[in-house]
């Protein structure tokens, strides 16, 4: 979004002043989990969607709640139902009691600001902004986005990453993966058949792109005069070194994710996101690339003695992560 606040667009600029106050409420949040046990409740979550009235709170007005009738509002009823679909995949495919693993209440805040070109997990709670429609479009009609910004919450109560450098990006990486992995089943899809775009449906007619991301083909997703070419790496060779991006959390996850995607045509989407799943729940605050790269070997190498995964799958995991230059 930065690219966009360079060119003078006051939404924009708004959109990153927000984002970096949810950052430091999730941040904040991470530092009290250290006493989180992890057990499951065993219970059923609860969706509450909220109408923000394009102010920047949240809990405005709650619109819907679970089990609750339709509302006459579009935006509502996407966001319900897409947040249900990721509780339901992370309940049967993971087995994991909502984002927490204890039943934790799902909160949804829609309308979110004015033309906010955003979307965002603040720690407790996902927020959906409706874009401007020339830029973005409203985020509640994307699925993997909604899904993205829900991973993050599954992080923070597992890896717990440092939202900085490599670990930052790993954060953002799992959050992609996850986002891929539930629309691919949504859409009975697997890694052949899908597209690997990140955001897709949420691009306004003025941003002549694809997507946000492509983790097929990182570097690709738009290339544009309003947010310049995409700038994600798909190997360390082309690692970006700099500060931008809390020192490239968004624009270094396209190496971990190339991986995942070859991964996922070796073994199978479903396959290569159960063993990034059980990773994640090994991994650490400030992990890096290399630890992950380990961490997902070991464990893959666990679930083909489990027959969870195929035979071979460990080979194969390691030839994706060799094809983007890791462990470096």
């Amino acid at each position: 979004m930065g690219g966009l606040a360079r060119q003078g667009i006051d939404e924009a600029r708004l959109t990153i002043q927000q984002s970096r106050f949810s950052r430091r409420k999730r941040s904040e949040k991470m530092v009290n989990l250290k006493t989180f046990s992890g057990k499951a409740s065993g219970g059923k979550s609860n969706r509450a969607v909220y109408d923000s009235q394009n102010t920047y709170e949240n809990r405005v007005k709650l619109v819907r709640e679970e089990g609750g009738s339709p509302s006459p509002d579009e935006t509502v009823n996407n966001a319900y139902d897409y947040v249900g679909q990721v509780f339901d995949y992370f309940q049967e495919v993971m087995g994991r009691d909502s984002i927490d693993n204890r039943g934790m209440e799902l909160v949804i805040n829609v309308h979110f600001g004015e033309k906010y070109q955003n979307a965002f997990w603040d720690g407790d709670e996902i927020v959906l902004g409706d874009g401007d429609g020339k830029l973005f479009t409203n985020f509640s009609k994307s699925l993997d986005v909604i899904a993205h910004e829900l991973g993050h919450g599954i992080t923070q109560f597992s890896a717990n990453f440092n939202y900085r450098g490599q670990s930052g990006a790993l954060h953002e990486h799992f959050s992609d993966v996850f986002g891929s992995a539930i629309t691919q089943r949504m859409a009975n899809q697997d890694a052949r058949d899908a597209d690997w775009l990140i955001g897709n449906e949420i691009m306004g007619p003025e941003l002549y792109g694809e997507s946000i991301r492509s983790m097929s083909e990182p570097g690709t997703a738009y290339d544009n005069s309003l947010l310049g070419k995409d700038q994600q790496p798909s190997h360390m060779d082309n690692y970006y070194q700099g500060s931008a991006d809390n020192f490239g959390v968004h624009i270094n996850s396209g190496i971990p994710n190339k991986a995942f995607y070859l991964a996922s045509i070796g073994i199978g989407t479903d396959k290569s996101a159960l063993i990034w799943y059980k990773s994640l729940q090994k991994l650490w605050p400030n992990a890096n690339f290399n630890d992950a790269v380990k961490v997902i070997v070991e464990t893959t190498r666990d679930l083909v003695k489990e027959g969870l995964v195929p035979q071979g799958a460990t080979q194969k995991v390691r030839t994706a992560f060799r094809e983007v230059g890791l462990p470096k």
